[in-house]
């Protein structure tokens, strides 16, 4: 008589990465064309047609929270689960907990798409959500760390993969800031839910960008900096250049970030000595950023062929291109000199995009390119498809932050201009806006072919999935018998 094999010790969990890798398709189409319409709504104002849930005040934040947190959350939650098996040995810890995790994140995320343009909200850049989402994101956000930490602790091989660590230190970062940056005093009167954060003033600007800058750091950072230690060396089929420069820039950028935050505070009323502290460490960060950088590019050396040939490693060269000149512009931009000339100005939204789009977005882009066709037992659709989406997406990019480079600094200089012999500035508020009105049509027009790059994604993965069969995922699916490299 046989004895019964339990599925578990045979067989990765796909399943759950199904379906965020789904999710994060869904509000990648949405996030994106809510960022198109506003864009569109800055050229053109009337497009908001005197609605109050479609002015740009409640379709911006719905743009960036479907995109961050619903696109990007989803996706490293589908690839943390993929690259954690993979590089244990071993099956997903907790599955139904898992699952959980998959429905809670996936409800919250809806739950956002509705609050927000019907006004609820706490205004804070990142964290617009009232307390009853914060509070169920709290909880969630521990079941995921459960899941995972408890996958490296199963694991097969004794060494835990960099990767790991970088996904790991996002979750914990992540959590931290999210309970320290919400703590607050909830209120219900009648229909409305509202809270009132326990700092205030300058404390509470301070803790906000505390929050906002790390959430920049460890989330849309050290998170994807997890899927580019593992992708990239696996589409390439080669080892990762330097494994001790790559811990070297992992403990520096988790020490490092943290405090770099105030340096979106320069020329307010928080303490000199603290935004100068904070631009120090901006400076500082360009070192290990720098470092992550180069590691993978010099991974990426020795399969410069592939660029001529494989669609997925182009989009994995653009996007740490824009990882290193991001980290470079973020630094630039903290001194205190340039601040003076970008601070509230568009060349701020030209840099968060420039690192949005150009790493974030093109860093998941070639993921879910490497990932989906095997979790789903199937040969990608069309490679040519591949191949017009990162050139879309690619020339979307440039245009959208070039545009976007003109429009800040332009705006910058006129706000600043002064005439001595009057002693007045030198142009009204009114002569910037429309000075920005060409820039904004480029830009909704880069966002639009970016966008347009991103639906031709959508396509070849819903033809990919249909032609995927069970039996080839599940034998891309079995965990190796004897520990191997993943």
């Amino acid at each position: 008589m046989g004895e019964t094999v339990d599925i578990r010790d045979t067989q990765y969990n796909y399943s759950v990465i199904r379906k965020f890798a789904i999710m994060t398709l869904v509000w990648g189409a949405i996030g994106m064309t809510a960022g198109v319409w506003a864009a569109l709504e800055l050229a053109w104002p009337a497009l908001n047609f005197d609605q109050a849930w479609l002015s740009f005040g409640r379709i911006r934040p719905v743009h960036t929270n479907l995109v961050i947190f619903g696109m990007g959350g989803s996706a490293l939650m589908a690839t943390s689960f993929y690259v954690v098996q993979r590089t244990c040995q071993v099956r997903l810890a907790y599955g139904k907990v898992a699952e959980f995790v998959f429905w809670g994140w996936t409800i919250g995320i809806f739950g956002i798409m509705l609050s927000y343009p019907l006004g609820f909200t706490q205004g804070q850049e990142y964290a617009e959500f009232e307390w009853p989402l914060d509070y169920a994101v709290a909880i969630v956000w521990v079941c995921y760390f459960w899941v995972f930490f408890n996958t490296l602790l199963r694991r097969k091989q004794e060494h835990i993969y960099v990767a790991n660590w970088f996904y790991l230190a996002f979750i914990l970062a992540t959590a931290l800031l999210h309970i320290f940056n919400n703590i607050t005093i909830p209120v219900i009167d009648g229909w409305t839910i509202k809270s009132y954060n326990v700092f205030s003033g300058v404390q509470s600007a301070m803790v906000q960008w505390w929050y906002g800058h790390n959430a920049v750091g460890f989330f849309l950072t050290v998170a994807f900096l997890g899927m580019m230690y593992y992708f990239v060396p696996k589409e390439v089929n080669r080892p990762v250049y330097s494994y001790r420069l790559s811990i070297i820039h992992f403990w520096a950028l988790s020490f490092l970030y943290m405090w770099a935050g105030a340096h979106h505070l320069h020329w307010t009323s928080l303490p000199d000595w603290t935004s100068s502290l904070a631009a120090t460490f901006s400076i500082i960060l360009l070192l290990p950023s720098w470092g992550g950088m180069i590691n993978g590019i010099m991974t990426l050396s020795g399969a410069w062929d592939q660029v001529r040939t494989n669609p997925i490693v182009r989009f994995f060269v653009v996007a740490l291109s824009f990882y290193g000149m991001s980290t470079f512009e973020g630094p630039l931009m903290s001194l205190k000199s340039v601040n003076a000339l970008s601070h509230y100005t568009d060349w701020t939204v030209g840099h968060v995009h420039s690192g949005a789009l150009g790493w974030v977005a093109m860093i998941t882009f070639g993921s879910l390119y490497h990932m989906i066709p095997r979790i789903f037992g199937a040969k990608l659709y069309s490679e040519k498809l591949v191949f017009a989406h990162f050139w879309l997406a690619t020339i979307g990019i440039v245009l959208y932050v070039a545009a976007l480079w003109v429009a800040g600094i332009g705006q910058g200089m006129m706000l600043r201009g002064f005439d001595p012999n009057y002693g007045t500035l030198t142009y009204k508020f009114i002569e910037t806006v429309q000075f920005m009105h060409t820039p904004y049509i480029l830009r909704a027009l880069g966002g639009s072919m970016f966008l347009l790059g991103g639906l031709i994604m959508i396509y070849n993965f819903i033809m990919t999935m249909k032609q995927g069969t069970k039996a080839q995922a599940d034998k891309h699916a079995v965990i190796p018998a004897v520990a191997a490299h993943a």
